[in-house]
């Protein structure tokens, strides 16, 4: 069966937790410590409320797309009415490299925890070395797992899917609660000695950089709404004030995470840079075991829900790219039952499936470079709001009210984002990619030009 029309599911609270829960993820509760080690306390904090705001900015521009085009694959669908089909298939290329190679990046999380928490049991039969990460037979099968288990739930219906997001980001949000709340009393009543504010050898401008240079890759997933406002059963007019919640909720667990840690490691913090899970370990040191299962509960819902929640934007985006006969007609297809796009969900879930035996040092490499592609991303989606606040502009003239907004912050969104890829790929930058990252950009450049050139043109002449 295939259809242009997905089942209308989603309730605002799912589509919160989906937007949230992505965008927290696993960093949130792994990689404070390296962020009050090089940025600082108060400059890691200061970064993410700038990010934060930045990020709303773009976020404000997603929510004007999709009130304008409530449809699958929103991402796709701007780039296409914007500036034709060649940027749609750009567009579409690069959210499902940054979307499917997030998937897989949590994936290998979940090992991290276990490497943390039971390395007894994960890191034996290793298998082989690859970029100095030695790759283990459990680590494989247990990310293995994951991939599959989550590919299975989303396949089943959107309802399943919905329900177990909401649920964790539950799981999550009450945890980081109880985490900051104990971190709050302990500061009151022990009074430790915290490091620098803005790191030991950085001046205040750069320790705030570093962190919003951080940003696109911090908040990725709040633009999963626009995937999935085809299957909204609300009004999109409500999108915007769901982005800007969703913004707002991150950026609060990434300052309360990072309060949390600050304040458990002190100025100690040679004692906590061999352990595997740093965090942890310095926040379990005040708040006993309860403190390292509350630690648990966060980074697993952090985990899982990064996992549901890219697993259904890069589903959709696929799906959308599809029906644009911008890649084989085959991925459009929808389960008779839960209207769910099923063939692309496999089909994520089996490029994903690749990923666990080339080991996490290698993996990281894709995800550095895949925020290039979620940057540019963002510039389409800015460029679709600029395109109608200029055409809103020339309407004017005729006598029609003109929304000044529109310009104003697709401008300034196109602006954000041509940053932000510039922080990507000009050396000596904060964000800079490494070598290794600029070579798989370059290869995927290189796979993507070739598809476009050999498929798309010969399926369907060129509307630009």
């Amino acid at each position: 069966m295939t259809s242009s029309t997905l089942k209308r599911t989603y309730k605002p609270s799912w589509i919160f937790a989906m937007a949230f829960g992505a965008a927290v993820g696993w960093g949130a509760f792994i990689l404070p410590f390296d962020w009050i080690k090089s940025a600082g306390w108060a400059g890691t904090a200061i970064g993410f409320i700038v990010g934060g705001f930045l990020m709303s900015i773009i976020g404000f521009n997603y929510g004007i797309a999709v009130r304008a085009m409530p449809v699958t694959g929103g991402g796709v669908a701007f780039a296409m009415s914007a500036l034709g089909r060649t940027h749609a298939f750009v567009a579409g290329s690069a959210l499902m490299l940054g979307y499917t190679s997030i998937v897989a990046l949590n994936a290998s999380a979940a090992t991290l925890i276990l490497r943390a928490t039971a390395p007894q049991y994960s890191m034996t039969f290793p298998l082989y070395e690859v970029a100095g990460w030695t790759v283990y037979l459990p680590e494989v099968l247990f990310s293995s797992l994951l991939i599959l288990t989550f590919a299975y739930l989303n396949a089943k219906g959107a309802g399943l899917s919905g329900r177990f997001q909401l649920f964790s980001v539950y799981a999550l949000i009450i945890s980081v609660i109880i985490i900051s709340i104990s971190s709050g009393l302990y500061f009151q009543d022990q009074h430790p000695i915290l490091l620098a504010p803005f790191g030991e050898s950085q001046s205040p401008l750069d320790a705030v950089t570093v962190i919003v240079a951080f940003a696109p890759w911090a908040y990725v997933g709040f633009d999963s709404i626009p995937q999935l406002a085809g299957e909204f059963d609300f009004q999109a007019s409500r999108v915007l004030r769901l982005i800007f919640l969703s913004i707002g909720a991150a950026t609060a667990v990434y300052i309360l995470m990072t309060f949390s840690t600050a304040v458990s490691v002190g100025i100690d913090y040679q004692l906590f840079e061999t352990e595997a899970w740093p965090p942890a370990v310095a926040i379990s040191s005040q708040m006993g075991n309860s403190g390292l299962a509350l630690m648990l509960i966060a980074v697993t819902a952090g985990v899982l829900t990064g996992l549901n929640g890219f697993y259904a934007a890069s589903s959709r985006v696929l799906f959308t790219m599809s029906r644009s006969r911008l890649v084989p007609t085959r991925f459009n297809k929808v389960s008779n039952t839960d209207l769910i796009p099923s063939t692309a969900i496999y089909f994520v879930a089996g490029v994903c499936l690749i990923t666990p035996w080339f080991g996490r040092a290698a993996l990281s490499w894709i995800v550095d470079m895949s925020s290039a592609g979620i940057s540019l991303a963002y510039f389409y989606t800015s460029f679709f709001v600029l395109k109608m606040g200029l055409r809103q502009h020339y309407e004017s003239k005729t006598g029609k009210r003109w929304n000044g907004k529109y310009l104003i912050s697709g401008f300034i969104g196109c602006t954000l984002s041509v940053g932000f890829l510039l922080l990507l790929l000009l050396p000596n930058t904060p964000a800079s990619l490494g070598k290794e990252s600029y070579t798989a950009l370059l290869v995927w450049t290189g796979i993507a030009i070739s598809f476009f050139v050999f498929y798309t043109r010969n399926a369907l002449p060129s509307e630009d």
